[in-house]
């Protein structure tokens, strides 16, 4: 039933899953609807000027250390990403604070030099910014936007629509270990396996893969919130073709299937910062992984399925034990805040 004054926000209106895809189309693309919003693409290529893609992303992660990284690297790694998912070379970073009276500066000033480094890293800059202070309670110490600019390097169209029957689909590495850092770094749990964050930018990563597969890529997506499920499911719905993925081909770390298995959690659905899915043309797909796996954050890529016209819109993962069954968006919130 719903509550008097209608329906209302949900934790997991913000999990990656079904009830994020509803809201975004029910709200966001309703009200502000047109040609370019209307692609659901990680970043926006703007047709009025040419090869130009911006993206922005709020980071509201709890807490804002954990192993492996921190809400600082995230932001700026997450939104360099975005901006590789449409093949595009960051050229600027804009950052947006909202911090919680009682921060110390200290934690502030590493938190910067942190997206500083990151930055660095991914070879652009953070060229202007704003900031807000909250009182007390308002907020989990700090959030940072982060909204980026980028030069497409590509003259074809990359996205669902571009996929065809037979492509490969593959995976830059592990999955899960981001969602597994942040809950450890809760200190709910005691895991003695330790599992760090994969938070990196990607688009050395991204820049390899294209160079290798020129007109033959076909799309690229970041399995964050949702995870890996979430993109496959996506794709498969948003192209209308079907996926064929094996279970046995995905790569998932020892401490993060261990950490799984004692919570009743699936790897599969689990959020990642540092990883790819693409999918190419299958001449270019071996020249791919060459070039992923010399790449910085790909040496553990790997080929997980293929694309089929046979079962469209649906994706079929042949578990490990030989039987298949239906990928689906997952519902609901699996792990508040971690991205």
């Amino acid at each position: 039933m719903t509550e008097p004054g209608g329906e209302r926000i949900l934790l997991g209106h913000g999990s990656g899953g079904r009830l994020y895809r509803d809201l975004v189309n029910d709200v966001f693309v309703t009200a502000f609807a047109n040609p370019v919003l209307d692609r659901l693409d990680d970043a926006a290529v703007l047709a009025s000027s040419g090869r130009i893609a911006v993206t922005t992303d709020s980071h509201v992660v709890r807490p804002l250390r954990f192993p492996g990284g921190d809400i600082g690297r995230l932001s700026v790694a997450g939104t360099v990403n975005d901006l590789a998912t449409a093949a595009a070379r960051p050229l600027a970073l804009a950052a947006a604070f909202v911090i919680e009276e009682g921060l110390p500066l200290d934690e502030l000033r590493a938190l910067c030099a942190s997206m500083a480094s990151t930055a660095e890293e991914a070879g652009v800059d953070v060229v202007t910014g704003d900031t807000k202070v909250v009182e007390r309670g308002a907020c989990d110490g700090v959030f940072i936007t982060t909204t980026g600019v980028g030069e497409v390097v590509v003259q074809h169209d990359l996205g669902a629509g571009s996929v065809c029957d037979g492509d490969a689909v593959l995976l830059s590495g592990e999955i899960g270990a981001h969602a597994v850092a942040v809950l450890a770094a809760r200190g709910e749990f005691h895991f003695r396996t330790p599992v760090e964050s994969d938070s990196a930018p990607l688009w050395r990563l991204v820049e390899a893969a294209v160079a290798a597969a020129g007109p033959g890529l076909r799309f690229l997506r970041d399995p964050t919130r949702g995870g890996l499920t979430t993109v496959l499911a996506e794709l498969a719905e948003e192209s209308g073709l079907g996926l064929e993925i094996e279970e046995e081909a995905i790569p998932v770390a020892p401490g993060v299937h261990a950490v799984c298995e004692l919570l009743g959690l699936d790897p599969l659905t689990l959020a990642n910062e540092g990883k790819m899915v693409l999918v190419t043309a299958p001449e270019a797909a071996d020249a791919v992984l060459d070039a992923l796996r010399g790449a910085p954050y790909g040496a553990g890529a790997v080929r997980i399925g293929s694309v089929t016209a046979a079962h469209g819109g649906r994706v079929a993962l042949r578990t490990r034990l030989g039987t298949r069954r239906v990928l689906d968006m997952p519902v609901g919130e699996l792990l508040p805040r971690i991205c």
